[in-house]
């Protein structure tokens, strides 16, 4: 069916002229109605183009489309893709958590674009102005729905779905690789039946012949994967002979560069005629390449492909590989999710996976699906091969799924009470029939009905609901009056702000709490950050250990060895954040220093948000240190630098090596002291004032004695005044350690009453604190020595 004739206004949209059977199968139910629509269909089969005519439907009306893609990588793909919409005046706008939104053009564009992530932290904050645009969507087209069976993510797209449909009820396409029980899926979303299609296999562009392979093990780990590269290579050989391509996943990016290395040794002593050495446009072009490595690779015809390598060389890489320049591929699991990018044989030579918070992992049977789906391009070939290589005791396993497919299923359950407390946080629950109400708009909910084996709950769904508030309010998160209306407190709040697991959460208000008890330090904050719930499952490998201990100061002086109750794993969170803040990370523990560094931040976050509402500004203000130094690797006492816009962690270690420790410092050296520490006169300016925007406190002392005569008393003023840039602020007044008086404020000028009493003590020292919760500076303190005679 040609595209002109069913879309003539958005021909140009199209990277094609005709709709193939599957596609113009779907167009009545997605252009002649308005109701919701569920497709499961092979992968290659044309998903892409049943998005973009349900997209096209929604902004010629003059609504809005929500596109969510599974993985951030594949949003940006979409951006670029799309293009096309660009070039007939609509706008396409990408919301994702590593760009700074732009509310007003998020508000105006047609198509959005986001992760199901980023879409439930917008509908969450949707009552707020910079997110208020997302409960305007029409449309939500769900890329990949079987995502739902995912274990950590799966749950989030599950209640973002849900949300949505309350907020604003938009029309709800869902896309999916095929799945068995695409009926549950469309009770979930009230598709009609002449709305919910399911195309079989007879649908792929070139049919599949997908098997599983097993390896004998050798000594180590190590030994296993050129094991299982060699058993791929065996596999692949007679299709790249037969000029074939091949497509070969596996577990990280490491291995993607190791496994090419291997591999165009391996091709060359076995003969096998592949790359494009003679082809001088080719070696001109890869020349370009940022990657060393990959320069080096693609010109004998293996390349490999991974999120690490910036988007030119992937783009380029992914070109070569369609124009069959390249004959054999590595990558990671990403490259199956999005991008079409299909070869002659597929190979998945890893199925278990090192994931930096969980340890080792068995690859998702959803994952597996996907990468196999891959196999056999369109117009080349009249069959595709796909293989698994496994151990002898998946095996089983395997097959079962290449033969029955896999029935999605809900993860809510496993983390309903995070949910639920979440949805009473923002006040859309307000009593147990509304959380009874909310249960019954979940995918848990249609699956618990109609697949009461598999489920506890099936049946009892009241009581779950009722004993998951009950542990709520047990625990803190909620509070319940009499005639059962629910409310979020404090501690509810912050934990869904910051996403966090309820035992993480209740375990950062214990340490506020204890706070108020005990002095914390820079090592207690990082111990409790390591010791969260989010990292209980890291792994400290053998090779990992010696350079934790060393990191740790364990093993040498004894007075200095850490004692901390965090088992391996933890301590190695320890470890990566000890040593970030020093701005350096031993060889041997960086592979996964990245993710846990980046978790560790949010976590940081969290936990200076809660020690400021439950224990106040000082405790907050080390908090924000601490995360402050993780995050730049800059020593204590310079730390503050880093609250001056535009000095990141380079310029601040520049300036601290000049003697600069504070953002007063830097306003007093001026531009001229900016430039011979080593900045640039234009950096030297833009930094100068925008230290000169950041609080810049004065204290008075007043009519305050000297002496004071035992047995005597003295009533006296202090006048704390800021005189830049405003900010939050706590002051503290103490004498000999001890609180007299404090308060937390929007600083300004604040006069502070303050007694001065003969005591016993011979001497009173009075100190002045004030401290920024939100600003890594360290606390301005002043003091003040009166002599009891």
């Amino acid at each position: 069916m040609p595209v002109t004739d069913v879309l003539p206004d958005f021909a140009d949209a199209f990277p094609f002229e005709t709709f193939n059977a599957m596609q113009a199968e779907t167009l009545p139910a997605l252009l002649e109605t308005e109701e919701n629509v569920v497709v499961s269909a092979p992968t290659a089969s044309g998903k892409t183009a049943v998005a973009e005519v349900a997209i096209a439907k929604t902004i010629d009306t003059g609504g809005t489309a929500l596109f969510l893609a599974p993985l951030r990588a594949l949003t940006n793909e979409k951006e670029s893709e799309w293009e096309r919409f660009e070039e007939l005046g609509y706008s396409v706008y990408v919301v994702t958590g590593e760009r700074d939104l732009n509310p007003r053009r998020a508000e105006r564009a047609d198509v959005l674009v986001m992760t199901p992530e980023k879409a439930d932290s917008a509908t969450r904050k949707h009552d707020s102005s910079r997110y208020s645009f997302v409960t305007d969507v029409d449309c939500v087209v769900i890329d990949e729905v079987h995502l739902l069976d995912a274990d950590r993510r799966g749950s989030v797209l599950e209640v973002t779905i849900s949300r949505l449909r309350r907020l604003c009820d938009p029309r709800i396409v869902a896309l999916s690789a095929t799945m068995t029980n695409i009926d549950d899926v469309a009770e979930w979303l009230d598709a009609p039946p002449e709305s919910t299609f399911a195309f079989g296999d007879e649908y792929r562009p070139v049919p599949l012949n997908a098997d599983v392979k097993t390896y004998s093990h050798g000594d180590n780990p190590f030994a296993d994967k050129y094991r299982r590269l060699y058993r791929a290579l065996d596999l692949v050989e007679p299709h790249l002979r037969e000029d074939g391509q091949a497509l070969v996943f596996v577990s990280s990016r490491q291995d993607t560069v190791q496994a090419a290395k291997k591999t165009r040794d391996e091709l060359a002593e076995r003969d096998i005629p592949v790359g494009a050495r003679g082809d001088y446009d080719f070696h001109n072009d890869a020349s370009d390449l940022n990657n060393n490595t990959l320069r080096q690779s693609v010109l004998d015809g293996v390349g490999f492909h991974h999120a690490g390598l910036s988007r030119e060389d992937k783009n380029r890489v992914e070109a070569w590989f369609r124009e069959g320049k390249l004959d054999i591929l590595f990558s990671t699991s990403t490259l199956a999710w999005g991008v079409n990018l299909p070869a002659r044989c597929v190979v998945i030579r890893d199925t278990k996976l090192h994931d930096p918070l969980e340890g080792e992992v068995d690859m998702s049977p959803l994952d597996v699906l996907q990468m196999l789906g891959r196999a056999g391009r369109p117009g080349y070939d009249d069959q595709g091969y796909a293989w698994v290589i496994t151990d002898h005791s998946d095996a089983d396993r395997y097959r079962r799924l290449l033969r029955d497919g896999k029935e999605i299923e809900s993860r809510l359950a496993e983390s309903l009470d995070s949910h639920l407390n979440a949805e009473i946080a923002m006040g859309t629950l307000r009593d147990l029939d509304d959380v009874l109400d909310w249960l019954e708009t979940t995918f848990y909910y249609v699956r618990a009905r109609n697949a009461p084996d598999r489920y506890e709950a099936a049946g009892s769904l009241r009581e779950q609901a009722s004993s998951t508030m009950r542990g709520l309010v047990d625990r803190g998160f909620v509070e319940m009056d009499d005639d059962l209306r629910v409310s979020a407190t404090a501690l509810g709040r912050l934990a869904s702000r910051f996403y966090l697991r309820l035992d993480t959460a209740r375990h950062f208000a214990d340490l506020a709490g204890a706070a108020n008890e005990q002095e914390l330090g820079e090592r207690d904050v990082l111990t409790v950050v390591a010791g969260a719930g989010e990292f209980d499952s890291v792994s400290a490998r053998t090779d990992e250990r010696d350079a934790v201990s060393a990191v740790l100061g364990e093993g040498s002086d004894p007075e200095t060895v850490v004692d901390v109750d965090l088992d391996s794993g933890q301590r190695k969170v320890l470890a990566i954040l000890e040593a970030s803040t020093r701005g350096t990370t031993p060889a041997e523990l960086q592979s996964d220093a990245w993710v846990i560094r980046q978790n560790a931040m949010r976590l940081l976050a969290a936990l200076r948000a809660f020690l400021d509402e439950f224990d106040g500004s000082r405790a907050a203000n080390l908090a924000r240190r601490v995360e402050a130094r993780v995050e730049h690797g800059i020593g204590a006492d310079a730390v503050g630098l880093t609250a001056v816009d535009g000095v990141g962690s380079g310029r601040a270690s520049k300036l601290a090596a000049e003697g600069f420790a504070t953002p007063a410092d830097v306003v007093g050296a001026g531009v001229e002291g900016l430039v011979d520490a080593g900045l640039s006169e234009g950096v030297a300016e833009r930094v100068l004032e925008s230290a000169r925007d950041l609080p810049a406190v004065e204290i008075e002392w007043g009519e305050f004695p000297e002496t004071i005569a035992r047995g005597e008393n003295e009533m006296c003023e202090i006048s704390v005044r800021n005189t830049a840039g405003g900010t939050r602020a706590g002051v503290r007044v103490t004498v000999n350690d001890v609180d007299m008086t404090g308060s937390e404020t929007y600083l300004g000028e604040e006069t502070l009453p303050v007694g001065v009493f003969g005591s016993d003590a011979d001497e009173l020292e009075f100190a002045v604190e004030v401290t920024f919760p939100e600003l890594p500076i360290r606390p301005v303190v002043e003091t003040r020595t009166v002599v009891v005679e």
